[in-house]
């Protein structure tokens, strides 16, 4: 007389046998462990550039106050063993947050910053091609911006040529920060 266990009865269901026909109808159980894994560790990225935002942004969210709390307690964590379990932690309370606005948010956020770079990036661009270039360039900035001041632009433009001759980085520096004061006063 064999005794039969509940234990030997787990053990036949879970291997059954290849040759057996398998039901199509099968329920899928969710997501792997690793996708869930996967999305865990998205949540805690997302919670790091959370904390990295200005709170002007993120009062936006209406953020509960124990994510508040997490969130404010973020600067004082040194440790960084610490601090990737505080991310576990925020990413937790956000877990539970409207997502919407937050990923809405930090779409913004990355829009804003690719602006921003593309803007930084043509004002290197014209930088680099009026210190090449010389009048020429000048000229081409002129027409796009006519409220310009040339005297100006163009002492800081000869003024720029002669110390990237010599090796030197402050005239670039101030004919690039002229040119972004100009950008920016054209586009309020």
């Amino acid at each position: 007389m064999t005794m039969v266990s509940e234990y030997d009865e787990d053990l036949e269901d879970r291997y059954l046998d290849p040759n057996e026909d398998k039901d199509e109808d099968v329920i899928p159980l969710g997501p792997s462990k690793s996708q869930i894994k996967r999305e865990k560790l998205a949540m805690q990225v997302l919670a790091e550039r959370l904390a990295g935002m200005p709170r002007a942004e993120l009062e936006r969210l209406n953020l509960s106050e124990a994510t508040w709390a997490a969130l404010d307690e973020t600067p004082r964590i040194k440790d960084l063993r610490a601090r990737s379990r505080h991310w576990k932690r925020i990413a937790n309370l956000l877990a539970r947050e409207d997502m919407d606005a937050v990923h809405a948010l930090m779409d913004g956020a990355e829009q804003r910053e690719r602006e921003a770079n593309a803007r930084h990036h043509a004002l290197e661009r014209w930088r680099e091609r009026m210190i090449a270039e010389g009048d020429g360039a000048v000229n081409a900035f002129v027409e796009e911006c006519p409220t310009v001041d040339r005297q100006q632009l163009r002492s800081l433009v000869r003024a720029a040529q002669r110390d990237t001759e010599r090796g030197k980085p402050d005239a670039p520096r101030k004919l690039f920060r002229f040119l972004r004061e100009t950008m920016e006063a054209m586009d309020p």
